[in-house]
């Protein structure tokens, strides 16, 4: 039976056995994120058998994409990355069922995604996403493979396993800030161990075995070869429910206008808006508008008296995360026109060297 041949190293494994690889066949899991974790997670959760995987994104490949995300080619740049995905694991393993999902993960769609599959691997570097994720495990009951990369250390846990604690249980701060991959950097190297230990993860609560990272934090730096594993406890915060749910999503969602870089070239030289740039000091490349004022993220709620709340507002960071939480936040202070430019400064400086040359 081709299968059996196929599976045959894993199948001889007394922990797995023919009964571990119908468990693997029947399994549905669900991937949040193409990206690096994504690029890693899925072939071995493919090759390995598991029957169903769904792929979340709604990206499209980038050439700087490729440097941590080796399953897509560099004839695929300008592709939607799940397409791809999908085409990759067909070529693996076509005993897999793959649904590709173009789509951005939301507060709509997160809990009828979540329903169809038994488990569901965080493969994200947005936080916001990370916790609507986190709320949508709660109200479908699904456990949380959490993977996250920092430049060159990384971090596995199993979130809303079995009852276990939930992702807000190790992070409670919703507001907190964190750089993702395009703006603090990254090596593919961590993405890979990082993705290869979470489907590890997925592996294990399928087939029953071992010893689960619930309630355990697994942190991982790659330069030194050095891992902890912490502890962390369930605290008293109540289940979420669908209603709950739907009205904390309903609010924070489709609030920030985005806009794109080509779009507003034209108002570099115009001194009744402002371009709000929310990047730390040292982060490249420099744009230097007439009628621009910087101010980090992090600092930007103290120093908001420095901003017009009826001017217009182009804020920016470095590819456009950090930006919307800016443009949030200037909403709820009650600016009238905030939109976050699409991209960010690397879109930015682009379009301004294409106005130059011009």
């Amino acid at each position: 039976m081709n299968d059996s041949i196929r599976y045959n190293r894993q199948i001889i494994l007394p922990e797995i056995g023919e009964n571990g690889q119908h468990k693997l066949s029947i399994a549905k899991v669900l991937i949040i994120g193409a990206g690096g974790l994504g690029a890693a997670v899925l072939p071995y959760l493919a090759a390995a058998g598991v029957g169903e995987i769904g792929i979340v994104d709604d990206d499209v490949i980038e050439i700087s994409n490729l440097q941590r995300q080796v399953i897509y080619k560099t004839s695929a740049v300008g592709k939607y990355k799940v397409e791809e995905a999908k085409a990759m694991v067909s070529e693996l393993n076509p005993l897999v069922k793959v649904n590709a999902i173009a789509e951005k993960l939301s507060g709509k769609n997160a809990i009828s995604l979540f329903e169809q599959y038994d488990i569901i691997v965080d493969a994200t570097d947005n936080l916001s996403i990370k916790y609507l994720i986190n709320d949508a495990c709660l109200v479908t009951n699904k456990p949380m493979v959490y993977g996250s990369i920092f430049r060159f250390q990384g971090q596995v846990s199993v979130f809303n396993y079995q009852n276990g604690p939930t992702y807000k249980c190790l992070y409670p701060d919703e507001n907190s800030q964190s750089l993702n991959c395009e703006d603090a950097g990254v090596i593919g190297i961590s993405v890979g161990i990082i993705g290869m230990l979470q489907a590890n993860e997925v592996i294990k609560m399928i087939l029953q075995i071992g010893e689960v990272l619930s309630g355990k934090i697994l942190v991982y730096n790659i330069l030194n070869n050095q891992q902890q594993k912490y502890d962390f406890e369930k605290n008293t915060i109540a289940k979420l429910d669908k209603k709950a749910f739907e009205e904390k999503y309903k609010v924070a969602e489709n609030q920030i206008e985005e806009i794109a870089a080509e779009v507003i070239v034209n108002e570099i030289d115009n001194d009744e808006v402002l371009f709000l740039d929310v990047r730390n000091a040292d982060e490249l490349p420099k744009i230097n508008f007439k009628n621009g004022i910087q101010i980090p993220l992090m600092k930007l709620e103290n120093e908001i008296e420095n901003l017009n709340p009826n001017q217009t507002i182009y804020v920016y960071c470095q590819s456009g995360i950090r930006s919307k939480i800016a443009a949030e936040l200037l909403q709820r202070k009650n600016f009238k026109s905030v939109k976050s430019i699409a991209g960010g400064a690397l879109a930015l400086s682009q379009i301004v060297k294409e106005k130059i040359a011009d």
